[in-house]
């Protein structure tokens, strides 16, 4: 009967900490990977362009998104960073060659968001939370138009400034829905 118990304490321990939001990666990692991007972004201001600072994206975020996904279950949370994170990796491997910024700084960048990502889906593959099978159609649709946006102006230094300081505040808002997931354990 006592063994019964005792089996029974740990199996119920062991699926709290399993089912726990816990993850090594996002309590260690995320932020310094974070911040790692940030910093390439602003290693590619471009100084030659003239841009002015009441310059916008034709192509509006839909914010909602991130309303949404500080309100959804931590899979779906983490679901949603990565999906961004992947998003903007395969935009910057456009910049590739159609940007004056240092090729190395932009693969550093694609290098730097895409671990973040692979991190991340170690964490929901870890809890079997969150599915790839349910990406955002809507984020996705907004990326494309990003694309389509740079397209349309020629991969001008311009619109890849523009496409910059607007990932620069993506990231931004990432950190703090990661965060947020730290702080509801």
């Amino acid at each position: 009967m006592m063994n019964r118990i005792f089996l029974s304490c740990l199996l119920l321990s062991l699926y709290s900490t399993g089912s726990s939001l816990s993850c090594r990666w996002l309590d260690h990692k995320f932020r310094q990977y974070n911040q790692r991007s940030s910093d390439l972004l602003d290693m590619m201001v471009n100084n030659s362009t003239n841009t002015t600072e009441d310059a916008e994206l034709e192509v509006a975020f839909p914010h909602d998104l991130y309303t949404q996904a500080s309100k959804a279950s931590a899979g779906e949370h983490l679901g949603f960073i990565v999906q961004s994170l992947e998003q903007m990796a395969l935009l910057f491997e456009e910049a590739h060659n159609s940007t004056s910024w240092q090729e190395k700084t932009v693969e550093d960048f694609v290098n730097v968001v895409s671990r973040q990502a692979d991190g991340l889906r170690s964490c929901e593959s870890l809890r079997n939370i969150g599915s790839h099978n349910h990406k955002n159609k809507k984020l996705r649709m907004y990326f494309k138009r990003l694309s389509g946006h740079i397209e349309r102006m020629d991969h001008s230094a311009e619109v890849w400034e523009l496409i910059r300081k607007e990932i620069k505040v993506h990231l931004f808002r990432l950190n703090q829905l990661a965060s947020s997931l730290l702080t509801k354990n």
